[in-house]
C-alpha cells in the first residue's frame, strides 16, 4: 500500500514512525515533512491545503491511502475533494470540519445533541461581548470562534483580562479566527483529552491522554499548543470514559449525521472532569499535539489497521489492542515560545539518541542548514517520548533523552506528568 500523511509536525512524524511499522506499508510519502520525518518517509513539497494539488500528487503517484494531519487542509475541504475522486481518505469532510473550525458550531451540536458542556455566549462585536463578560463576572473564558493553533483561549480569572481578551480577538491578534468570539462559563476540574475513531456511523475509542498547555512549571504562563503530555490520563477511567462517550461523543456524532454531514475521522473530546462527570471543553478533528505522539508510541504499527477501518467504514469490526503501559512525551522549544522563536539555532545530540519502540524523539519545527546540522525552525521543535510500565519509568527515560540533548536557546518544562504522579 502506497500512503501519504499531509503535515509537516511532530503529529505527522509520530504517525509516520507508527504507520511503517505495519507490513501494509510498501511505500510512505509526508507532505511537507520535515527533518526527523525524512529519516522514516519520503518527504514532498506541495500545498496540502489546497485539493488540487494533493489530487494531483496522488494520481502521479499511485497514491492508495490518504492520512490528513492537520486541521488546516480538513477545514479547507481536501478530504472532499480526494474522495470525490475515489481517494480512500482518513479525516473529516470540511462540513464535519467546522467541529474543530468553529466552536459556536460546536456549541449548536451539543444544544441539540443535549451534550453537557459550559454555558456561552456568541459574539460578533466587541462591546456585546463586553457586557456579556460584565454581567457574568469572572472568571470567565474567551475563546476565538475560528482556527488559532491552539492558541486562541485566554482563561481570564479576573474582568479585566477578559475585556482586554475581548479586545484582542477583535483587534485582529488572532486573524480572521478572531472576527467571532464565543464567551464561556468557566469550568472547574481536570481537563483531559479522549480520543476516538468515527465512521460516519460507529464510534471505537482509541485511548485518552492529558496535556500541559500552560508554558511555564506548575501550569503557569502562557498558553500554547501543548508542552507535554502522557498516556493514559488516570482522571479519564474507564468509568468516565463510558460516561463521556454515551452522553457527549455519540449523541454529537449521531447529530452530526443527522444533519447529513456524517462524521469520519479522529475525533478528539477535550473533557473537563469533576466529581466523576465530564462536560466537553471543545471537540477537534484531528489528533492531538503532542497528545498523539503518545497515543502513537502506545499504539504502534496497529494504526494503520485501526485508520484504514475507519475511513473504509469497518469500524464495527476493529479492535484496539493495547499494551498495560504507560507514555510520556516532553516538548523542547525554541526561545522565545510561545511568542517569536528563536529559529535557525543548531541542535545536537539528536542523532545519538534510541530510537526504539520505547524511546523516540520527534521532530516538529526542524530543518538542515547548508552544513546539513539540525536547526530550529518553529517554536515547538522536538518531541522527547517514552514508554513504560509505569508513568515514573516513562518519564525518566524520556528525561534522559532531554539531558543528552545539547541546545542552549531551547527549554522544555520538568514537570510533565506532575498531576498523575503527585
Amino acid at each position: 500500500m502506497n500512503i501519504l500523511i499531509l503535515g509537516g509536525g511532530g503529529r505527522e512524524h509520530a504517525l509516520a514512525w507508527a504507520v511503517s511499522q505495519n507490513p501494509k506499508c510498501d511505500r510512505l510519502v509526508v507532505a511537507p515533512g520535515n527533518a526527523g520525518i525524512a529519516d522514516v518517509a519520503e518527504c514532498a513539497a506541495f500545498d496540502i491545503c489546497s485539493g488540487d494539488a494533493v489530487l494531483d500528487f496522488v494520481q502521479t503517484e499511485s497514491i492508495d491511502f490518504v492520512i490528513i494531519g492537520p486541521e488546516a487542509p480538513l477545514a479547507a475541504g481536501v478530504a472532499d475533494a480526494l474522495r470525490d475522486a475515489g481517494v480512500l481518505t482518513f479525516g473529516p469532510s470540511q462540513a464535519a470540519a467546522e467541529l474543530e473550525a468553529s466552536k459556536y458550531f460546536t456549541k449548536s451540536i451539543c444544544d441539540a445533541a443535549d451534550a453537557p458542556t459550559a454555558a456561552y455566549g456568541h459574539f460578533r462585536d466587541a462591546e456585546t461581548a463586553k457586557t456579556y463578560v460584565r454581567q457574568q463576572g469572572a472568571p470567565i473564558v474567551v475563546k476565538a470562534d475560528g482556527l488559532a493553533a491552539g492558541k486562541g483561549v485566554i482563561v481570564a480569572m479576573d474582568e479585566q483580562a477578559a475585556l482586554d481578551a475581548i479586545d484582542d480577538m477583535f483587534g485582529g491578534t488572532f486573524g480572521d479566527a478572531g472576527a467571532e468570539v464565543v464567551i464561556e462559563e468557566f469550568m472547574d476540574g481536570e481537563e483531559a483529552s479522549f480520543f476516538v475513531l468515527c465512521d460516519g456511523t460507529d464510534v471505537l475509542p482509541i485511548g485518552t491522554a492529558q496535556d500541559h498547555k500552560r508554558v511555564g512549571e506548575g501550569d503557569t504562563g502562557p498558553n500554547t499548543g501543548g508542552m507535554g503530555a502522557y498516556s493514559p490520563a488516570p482522571v479519564l477511567t474507564d468509568e468516565i470514559a463510558q460516561i463521556a462517550l454515551d452522553r457527549i461523543v455519540k449523541p454529537c456524532v449521531a447529530e452530526m449525521a443527522r444533519r447529513g454531514t456524517p462524521y469520519q475521522g479522529v475525533l478528539y473530546a477535550g473533557l473537563m472532569i469533576k466529581d466523576g462527570q465530564p462536560r466537553l471543553v471543545e471537540y477537534n478533528v484531528r489528533f492531538g499535539d503532542p497528545e498523539c505522539q503518545v497515543l502513537m508510541m502506545r499504539l504502534g504499527g496497529q494504526v494503520l489497521d485501526l485508520l484504514q477501518a475507519c475511513a473504509e467504514g469497518r469500524l464495527a469490526d476493529a479492535q484496539v489492542n493495547w499494551a498495560d503501559d504507560h507514555a510520556m512525551t516532553v516538548v523542547m522549544a525554541a526561545n522565545g515560545y510561545p511568542g517569536p522563536p528563536a529559529k535557525g539555532t543548531v541542535i545536537t545530540g539528536v542523532e545519538g539518541l534510541p530510537q526504539t519502540s520505547s524511546e523516540m524523539c520527534f521532530h516538529a519545527g526542524t530543518g538542515r542548514n547548508e552544513s546539513g546540522q539540525l536547526i530550529a525552525t518553529g517554536g515547538r521543535v522536538l518531541n522527547v517520548t517514552a514508554r513504560g510500565d509505569d508513568l515514573t519509568t516513562a518519564r525518566a527515560r524520556a528525561y534522559a533523552m532531554v539531558d543528552a540533548i545539547d541546545w542552549d536557546q531551547g527549554f522544555c518544562r520538568r514537570d510533565i506528568g506532575w498531576r498523575a504522579l503527585r
